[in-house]
């Protein structure tokens, strides 16, 4: 089996290094930004990979976990996205000459060969475990575990960070609006014009369809990663038109390819539907979106006002499509009360489906799209609405109510010897020494706990894993009193190695449109294992993530061991 999985993403340009050296035995993808590079990253990743080097430490070997240490949005689970822009920036990293006489000035006292040293560092000798892209993910559970020498592992953390950090929460953002929509609503990503910059648009609109919405807006992401692209028109194309003057054509191309007068049919259902007072240019602009995408007729119906002139208009130039031959879509709502207005302007469907014998008309679609966050679905829910459709952007792309995740990347081993980063507060102390973690599942399917096992030995009688059908004893990191006996129907092993320093990956495997399509499977499988309480927004139960007896042990004698003991006086 390859161990990428499908986990891969990116462009599909040739492999390199940044100053275009070939990675030696790599075929995988660059990354999708042109700024994720070597120098991508903090003056003082820098400082200490030269510190290392002139110690000649830069080579020891060592082990780095990326985790997060709460979940975002005051909830219980968290979906990890960003790992195909890891693999890419690891087959590429590296500095280019420009690069490297950039750092000069930046470090004039560093010794010329740190330099030389820097100019040929690489990655390949890091091996990297990691989750699958699209996994639910818990606190602590590292999302990556990074292997290799200590200088190079070091640079990488800032970059990797900022890999991860914004997907992971951006595609958290749009698996909880997907749960507090619903599974039957269409969810539509339109936050390119609010998103933080070009590479924050791409990046919101790749994770959130992998978080659970439908299509965006982007058109250079759909054209990137193959996500459903949609759209209408805006209220300026309806402000345009002031009257049907405006139309330059009185027809429109039927079905079967022959221009029939359509502009007479729109006034004829006008008259017979006793619609007075509506707007005459909105009328003509959506005549002429009509004739411009016959079949794909959405309007937007609340430039002027919604119903006294939006809808109305929207209804007698659907009901001329359908005379002509064509199933004409719905409407948009932009403003508003979305409750009351989505209510009424289903009452309009169904009353002219039913008065006018307009077949299918009560079931257009409704498509909403005002400002609309989590807590407004939930609204909505609880009021009673009839959208079919939410085209969601600013609260959705820019995490309004959280705007950064907090993943942290902390050293845990050293020379094959576990290290700790102890604190007053217990939840910034790190849980030291390689480890691998296990998901629990019980009888039905659902996840019951996550575990961590220190992989550091390969003995069973001192590593200990969980086994489906046995008994299991749980603890939590930090508390003593707090543990529980798990039987697990069946187990999955979380981390699993994606990058070696030295894997030939199937160039088939790299499509993004297909690693996107598999992560997006994956994220909603994994969601469905995880309990309605744990997912829900009020006061969601937190999820067991645990350690077992043994790295417990040696967890928190390594703990008092580095902890300095106060004297008073």
């Amino acid at each position: 089996k390859n161990p990428f999985d499908g986990e891969l993403g990116g462009n599909m340009a040739t492999p390199s290094r940044a100053d275009g050296i070939p990675c030696p035995g790599h075929s995988a993808p660059a990354p999708t930004s042109s700024f994720t590079n070597g120098l991508h990253t903090d003056m003082y990743q820098v400082t200490m990979a030269y510190a290392y080097w002139k110690n000649n430490m830069h080579t020891r070997p060592s082990v780095f976990d990326l985790f997060f240490r709460k979940n975002p949005f005051d909830g219980e689970f968290t979906l990890f996205a960003g790992l195909s822009e890891v693999i890419a920036l690891l087959n590429t990293w590296g500095f280019t000459e420009h690069q490297i006489e950039y750092l000069k000035t930046a470090m004039p006292g560093a010794d010329s060969d740190f330099f030389d040293w820097l100019k040929k560092a690489d990655c390949s000798g890091v091996r990297l475990w990691s989750m699958a892209e699209g996994s639910v993910a818990f606190p602590r559970v590292p999302l990556l575990r990074v292997e290799g020498p200590l200088a190079v592992c070091q640079l990488l953390e800032t970059t990797l960070l900022n890999i991860v950090n914004y997907p992971t929460l951006v595609a958290t953002n749009a698996a909880r609006m997907r749960i507090a929509a619903g599974p039957e609503k269409t969810l539509l990503e339109f936050g390119l014009r609010r998103a933080q910059g070009p590479d924050g648009a791409m990046t919101a609109s790749r994770y959130t369809y992998m978080g659970g919405f439908d299509g965006t807006s982007n058109l250079l992401a759909g054209h990137m990663f193959g996500i459903p692209v949609k759209g209408t028109h805006a209220h300026s194309y309806v402000q345009s038109f002031t009257c049907l003057d405006d139309i330059s054509s009185p027809n429109i191309m039927s079905p079967e390819g022959k221009e029939v007068p359509f502009v007479p049919l729109v006034l004829e259902a006008r008259s017979t539907m006793g619609i007075k007072g509506a707007s005459e240019g909105e009328l003509a602009a959506f005549i002429g979106y009509a004739q411009a995408f016959p079949n794909n007729f959405l309007a937007l119906v609340d430039t002027y006002d919604t119903l006294q002139s939006g809808v109305p208009n929207f209804l007698c130039t659907a009901w001329a499509l359908v005379k002509v031959g064509y199933k004409p879509t719905g409407v948009r709502l932009d403003s508003g009360d979305l409750a009351y207005l989505s209510k009424e302007t289903r009452k309009m469907f169904k009353d002219a489906e039913e008065k006018f014998s307009i077949n299918g008309m009560g079931n257009y679609k409704i498509v909403a799209s005002n400002d609309i966050n989590e807590d407004t679905l939930y609204s909505l829910n609880t009021q009673g609405h009839e959208v079919d459709t939410f085209g969601i952007g600013t609260h959705l792309v820019t995490c309004q109510s959280q705007p950064a995740l907090g993943a942290v990347y902390k050293l845990v081993e050293l020379d094959g010897k576990p290290r700790i980063k102890i604190s007053n507060a217990s939840s910034k102390v790190s849980i030291p020494g390689r480890k691998d973690a296990w998901r629990l599942y019980a009888a039905n399917g659902t996840a019951i706990a996550d575990v961590l096992v220190d992989a550091g030995t390969d003995s069973p009688q001192h590593n200990p894993i969980p086994q489906p059908g046995r008994r299991f004893l749980c603890r939590h990191p930090f508390e003593p009193t707090k543990r529980v006996y798990v039987t697990p129907s069946h187990i999955e092993k979380l981390h699993n190695l994606v990058w070696d320093g030295s894997i030939q990956i199937d160039p088939k495997m790299l499509e993004p449109e297909k690693l996107l399509a598999d992560a997006r499977q994956r994220a909603s499988r994994q969601l469905d294992t995880v309990r309605s309480d744990v997912k829900r927004k009020l006061n969601p139960t937190p999820y067991k993530v645990s350690v077992t007896a043994e790295l417990f042990d040696s967890m928190h004698a390594l703990w008092e061991k580095e902890a300095p003991v106060a004297e008073l006086c």
